[in-house]
């Protein structure tokens, strides 16, 4: 099991708002404009903006929407709420928020879980 990292509650808060913005966005007629200024505020989370001129190694943030992956029991990247009765092959159908990592030297650490929706896959 991977144990999560703490960190400031508002990294967390600001990264959830970009989140909410990409999924709003994706939905939208006219996204590419709004689309190239979400891949920039992600770039800046991700590389540069949490970082300081004295570290050594730049720290950042990576989210991952995990929306149309298997879920199950075992899985500790995510909390979920399952819609329906059946909790037999489970799909993840809505993310309301990402897994958030936090990036520092070429490690990877979960910093928080995923809050989703999951729901037995239809056979189509």
């Amino acid at each position: 099991m991977q144990d999560q990292t703490k960190v400031p509650q508002k990294y967390l808060d600001l990264i959830n708002q970009v989140f909410e913005i990409e999924k709003k966005a994706s939905l939208m007629q006219e996204q590419n404009s709004i689309s190239r200024n979400i891949n920039k505020i992600k770039e800046m989370i991700e590389n540069e903006f949490f970082s300081h001129e004295s570290q050594q190694h730049s720290v950042g943030f990576i989210y991952h929407n995990p929306i149309g992956e298997s879920y199950n029991e075992t899985r500790t990247d995510c909390e979920a709420s399952i819609s329906g009765t059946s909790t037999d092959d489970l799909e993840i159908i809505e993310v309301i928020k990402p897994i958030i990592f936090l990036k520092q030297g070429g490690i990877k650490k979960m910093v928080q879980k995923a809050v989703v929706v999951a729901q037995a896959k239809i056979n189509t």
